[in-house]
């Protein structure tokens, strides 16, 4: 697994200008999510693109 350090993280446009979001990056199967605010801590990895579309189901229906 690449240590955080090698992955190019972005955070979503629809993201504030602050540091209370998660960040993404893309990997060659799955994703890895880390915490602005935490970034010294790590990342999150989502091994497959379930997993992936499971977060992300959640997270949009929490915004609502």
């Amino acid at each position: 697994m690449p240590s955080s350090t090698d992955l190019h993280f972005r955070k979503s446009s629809y993201s504030g200008r602050g540091d209370n979001c998660v960040e993404v990056a893309d990997l060659p199967v799955g994703a890895a999510v880390r915490d602005t605010q935490n970034r010294n801590l790590g990342h999150i990895t989502f091994g497959d693109s379930y997993e992936w579309q499971a977060l992300l189901a959640v997270a949009r229906s929490a915004g609502r």
